[in-house]
């Protein structure tokens, strides 16, 4: 086993321990408060679901290897048949993705996006009026647009701006086959060539969550049975997604520094108008298991450098020690300073940045091409160019950071895993490779057997002929008063009420 190898596992096993270290936007966006990010991690930002940032994805493009592509999403657990509203980017925010390309832990390349809101017809309840069968379609009700924006940065001070993208479509909430039967259609329009760096592809929409993982690890690690796993928790939801596909050139600060740090950042505007930070995400699964609760918010409201006040969370995660106490896996000794290190610097030969300062970034060596067949556990088994190198959309995050947590690369084997070893979906061999979204339609269809019918309410009792002839002769009697009467019905209750969406 080599030591750059052990180095590797080092920083995976810190990225789960240490918790989201990002650093902060730049001077004129610093955070009057800032909440934890990812699937609903943290106290403040999981009842804010739309400027929750999920995950970040930042990868060589397989099939264009001279460009990266980069990946935000955010609002996670979008239930398919959220309706009558179904699902958006916020109007009131800012979206973005920092690009550190000199390691000194701030950001000198930033795209934005913004967002509007587009509604055709207010007297209906109606997300569509009718089948959907293009992004102008004038029988889709709500539209969004956005624009999208590099500003470059020195100090964290912009020194010059440009539009890269003005009222680009939004792909749609998929509501179902009836309303849009080809979504793929759809998705293609939502695929946008922009004006960056001699060629770039930018898209926004609903998409499947390409993160898989168990969730009931936080069921006391899956209650204490290690058998009680393999069920997808984020199979059939949706999320919102920014991708963005440009020039490695563009991204770098010189051939012979290829390395890239990444982070998210969500600021939403205040009732006095000012900007405030809400959410912000690096690597995958850093805040959930290791900062206490009381410290969640705190830990994202601070800058990079004051890092050492989380230091012994990082030197003694505490997962590693539930792990000991309901697994009898000893836990590595502590302090676990190599962990430090190695985390807060990148790793020497792979992807650390000459002159670096510690910070915490979805690291990625834009120079290590992408492999033919990836391995779901990336740099763990061999496969340089996946997590924590960057993160591929078919990186297996939560067991590379279970094992390499547990010292798989220090010396202690073990197969800690959840048993969810890819996505439910396939992804897409071309950008944005992301997934096509759940829609209403996919969920379980109500059995057709036990006579169950919207004419006598589902209820599965059978009834004859007789009376579903009666029923619907007595509604074409009455002038469709009961079907009008339902409609009216719901229209009122939709109007009283939100739609309740499923979340974590």
């Amino acid at each position: 086993m080599t030591a750059i190898t052990r180095s590797l596992a080092a920083l995976v096993s810190c990225a789960l321990a240490a918790g989201g270290l990002t650093a902060a936007g730049v001077a004129v966006l610093q955070p009057e408060t800032a909440q934890a990010s990812s699937h609903r991690e943290a106290p403040l930002i999981s009842g804010q679901p739309q400027y929750d940032t999920t995950d970040v994805y930042a990868f060589v493009s397989p099939d264009k290897p001279n460009t990266t592509t980069m990946v935000v999403n955010m609002l996670p657990f979008e239930d398919p048949a959220g309706g009558p509203n179904f699902y958006k980017f916020a109007n009131d925010a800012r979206y973005d993705l920092h690009v550190d390309n000199d390691g000194d832990g701030q950001g000198d390349v930033l795209f934005r996006w913004t967002f509007k809101d587009h509604l055709k017809n207010g007297d209906t309840f109606l997300y569509n009026t009718g089948p959907v069968t293009s992004l102008d379609d004038p029988d889709l009700n709500f539209t969004q647009t956005y624009d999208l924006e590099v500003i470059k940065l020195r100090h964290q001070k912009a020194v010059a701006r440009a539009t890269l993208g003005h009222n680009l479509p939004v792909a749609p909430s998929n509501v179902g086959k009836a309303s849009m039967p080809k979504y793929q259609t759809l998705r293609d329009q939502a695929v946008r060539k922009i004006g960056y760096s001699g060629g770039s592809t930018a898209f926004a929409g609903q998409a499947d969550d390409p993160f898989f993982l168990d969730l009931r690890v936080f069921d006391l690690l899956y209650g204490g049975d290690m058998s009680e796993v393999g069920q997808d928790s984020l199979k059939g939801y949706n999320v919102q997604s920014l991708a963005l596909q440009v020039p490695t050139s563009s991204l770098t600060e010189s051939k012979d520094q290829p390395v890239v740090g990444l982070w998210s950042t969500t600021h939403r505007k205040t009732a006095n108008g000012d900007w405030a930070q809400v959410s912000r995400l690096g690597s995958p699964l850093v805040n959930e298991v290791v900062i206490p609760r009381k410290n969640k918010d705190k830990f994202n409201a601070s800058s990079p450098w004051d890092d050492a006040q989380f230091l012994p969370f990082v030197q003694d995660p505490e997962l590693a020690r539930l792990v000991e106490q309901i697994y009898k896996i000893k836990a590595p000794a502590t302090p676990r300073d190599d962990l430090v290190q190695v985390f807060l610097t990148g790793v020497p030969k792979l992807n650390q940045p000459p002159n670096v300062r510690p910070a915490e970034e979805l690291r990625l060596n834009t120079s290590i091409p992408p492999t033919a067949g990836p391995k779901r556990l990336g740099v763990l088994d061999g496969d340089n160019a996946g997590f924590p190198n960057g993160r591929r959309l078919t990186d297996d995050v939560l067991d590379i950071s279970l094992q390499a947590v547990e010292g798989e690369l220090l010396g202690k084997k073990n197969d800690l895993g959840d048993a969810v070893d890819a996505n439910d979906q396939k992804f897409g061999g071309s950008f944005p490779y992301l997934a096509v979204p759940n829609s209403g339609s996919d969920a379980t269809i109500a059995a057709k057997s036990a006579g169950q019918s919207l004419l006598n309410g589902g209820s599965g009792i059978g009834s004859s002929s007789d009376d579903n002839m009666l029923l619907a002769g007595s509604a074409a009697a009455g002038g469709g008063a009961v079907l009008l009467l339902g409609l009216g019905f719901l229209w009122m209750r939709s109007r009283r009420r939100a739609p309740r969406v499923r979340r974590h």
